[in-house]
């Protein structure tokens, strides 16, 4: 697997990762309005915005794009591996790059959990300061 800076052209393989994630996945801990409001979130026009800012990224595993991570600043924005993929370190190897990119600058790497990766974010260190509904 290789994780490399995501081009204009991956925008609509990005694109398919967070809907198709948010569509399994989200379900299993929120209503569907909240998976909506996501996958609207996750427009095209945002991925290319996150493609132009040179903070997103792509996990590629034999020429297939399973997962995708952003960053702006020490702020990890987001993390998203198709679902066929999770649990078996995709989700941590974008997290090892991001974490990497942002302590060349940064001594605190923050973020905001959904509550289907928590468990991710704990496993790896981080605690949980407060949760916002």
């Amino acid at each position: 697997m290789k994780y490399l800076t995501a081009t204009e052209e991956m925008a609509d393989a990005i694109h398919n990762i967070l809907h198709t994630t948010i569509r399994t996945v989200y379900p299993k801990y929120y209503p569907k309005e909240v998976a909506d409001f996501f996958c609207r979130h996750h427009s095209r026009e945002h991925i290319l915005e996150g493609i132009a800012s040179g903070n997103m990224g792509v996990l590629i595993d034999r020429d297939i794009i399973v997962g995708t991570g952003c960053y702006d600043g020490n702020h990890i924005t987001g993390v998203y591996v198709l679902p066929d993929y999770q649990k078996q370190g995709c989700g941590s190897r974008i997290m090892d790059y991001l974490e990497g990119e942002i302590s060349k600058k940064y001594d605190t790497v923050l973020l905001d959990a959904s509550l289907s990766a928590v468990c991710l974010y704990e496993h790896r260190g981080y605690k949980t300061v407060g949760k916002w509904l």
